[in-house]
């Protein structure tokens, strides 16, 4: 994708401040992404700044005020490229001594700002600040990461692996839909058609697979053998599956199919999928594995997966669970046990270790098929297992029995992805470029 620097301005202020601001500001977006697009020299005239953006295709624009510029400026942009992201860049006044002002850039932001609004285009973000400041470099990564998964998700394949159980209809989706709101293209396929292959493999065609859970998870020795190979089986399938059509997202039915009609879960291998690169939900939530690629975009980690199970109010913690999915990579150490409610392997049996720092998150469909994002920041505390499965304590950085009481109030899913590190601002940039309202908890 390609990230543009548009620094615009008038040549009535001090060009010579300005040039080293210019200068300091390349240096800065240059040491975040040594792709960004950069003007030759400030854009200080509308012929100028017409000029250079009809050379480029922009997937975000960063529109720094090097000195004051009015309002037409920012008008100009907004025609040439309606629907790109932006991040206006106010300069803090580099020199305050009684004399000339030397910039004034925080005048022009408010007339680029202002245009914007009244010109409809909500999708822009902003920040104050000189090319030094540590907060500026964290903001402008920000948005350059949450511009790229908007223009990554236009060239990404997500699977459908058979319907939701009845009840689970909030993780449905439909293929317009997420082409429409994400880019995304929908596969779907039957559960049904990835368990026959599975059973087509001969034995030693699934060796590979048997060798990756035994070596990456403890106490495989206790799991039925039958049993562990007709998971490495079904964990080819499903590779297969995701390599032949560049799946990157993937929602699997999982109860009562693979329970009652193949005799194995697909808990471990979702689980395992997760960490070789593929975001997989279980219960067939789209939405839900959707917001968990989103959220290993972000952190380059595998994260989790699960249902708010249980408060303590004193702890100020929520406990979320899964009966039996999570990436081995989070736990505190990979176990493999039974899944709790129909006694049958293997799942993922384990707590997940600690982190000072996580972002609870969720994609949320509304009823008039519009979207919404759930984000709260959190920690992890260091806690084995609550419940047979996979679970994670979380501590929010608010008050849990709060946050408990309003998500319910608001309706939302009963998935949450619990992600590694403090991803808040990216993911409410990624909000207010794909202008989907966020509801921080």
């Amino acid at each position: 994708m390609d990230i543009v620097y548009c620094p615009i301005g008038v040549p009535t202020f001090d060009l010579k401040v300005a040039g080293i601001q210019f200068d300091k500001s390349i240096k800065l977006l240059k040491s975040l992404d040594k792709n960004i697009i950069v003007p030759e020299k400030p854009l200080l005239a509308i012929s100028d700044l017409n000029n250079y953006l009809d050379k480029i295709n922009p997937s975000l624009i960063i529109l720094q005020n090097l000195t004051f510029a009015n309002s037409a400026y920012a008008s100009e942009v907004i025609f040439a490229h309606k629907n790109c992201p932006i991040l206006l860049w106010t300069l803090k006044e580099p020199v305050i001594d009684g004399t000339r002002l030397r910039l004034n850039s925080l005048t022009g932001a408010y007339s680029a700002a202002n245009i914007m609004h009244n010109l409809k285009a909500s999708n822009f973000e902003y920040i104050f600040g000189s090319p030094e400041d540590l907060n500026v470099a964290k903001k402008i990564k920000s948005c350059i990461l949450a511009a790229s998964i908007k223009e990554e998700l236009k060239h990404t394949n997500i699977a459908a692996v058979g319907s939701t159980p009845q009840g689970f209809g909030f993780g449905r989706a439909l293929d317009s839909e997420m082409a429409s709101f994400f880019g995304v293209r929908l596969i779907n396929i039957e559960a049904r058609e990835l368990m026959n292959k599975a059973l087509n493999f001969k034995d030693e065609e699934a060796k590979e697979y048997l060798s990756d859970i035994t070596c990456s998870c403890l106490k495989s020795e206790s799991i039925d053998k039958k049993n562990l190979l007709n998971h490495s089986k079904l964990m080819r399938a499903y590779t297969e599956f995701t390599k032949e059509n560049d799946i990157k997202i993937l929602a699997s039915r999982c109860w009562p199919d693979f329970f009652t009609e193949f005799g194995t879960p697909v808990c471990a291998v979702l689980s395992l999928l997760n960490d070789h690169g593929v975001s997989a939900a279980c219960e067939a939530d789209m939405y839900g594995a959707l917001s968990m690629y989103i959220a290993s975009y972000f952190t380059k980690k595998s994260c989790f997966f699960g249902d708010p199970v249980s408060l303590d109010i004193e702890e100020n913690t929520i406990t979320y669970w899964h009966c039996g999915m999570a990436a081995p990579s989070l736990s505190r150490e990979p176990t493999l046990g039974l899944h709790p409610n129909r006694k049958m392997g293997p799942v993922m049996d384990f707590g997940l270790k600690q982190s000072d720092s996580a972002t609870i998150f969720r994609i949320g469909r509304c009823v008039d098929a519009t979207f919404r994002i759930f984000v709260s920041k959190a920690e992890i505390l260091d806690k084995p297992k609550q419940f047979s499965g996979t679970s994670v304590v979380v501590k929010p950085k608010h008050n849990a029995q709060e946050i408990v009481n309003q998500s319910v109030l608001d309706g939302w899913e009963p998935h949450f992805v619990v992600s590694y590190g403090d991803i808040s601002d990216e993911i409410k940039t990624f909000g207010k470029y794909m202008n989907i309202p966020v509801i921080e908890y």
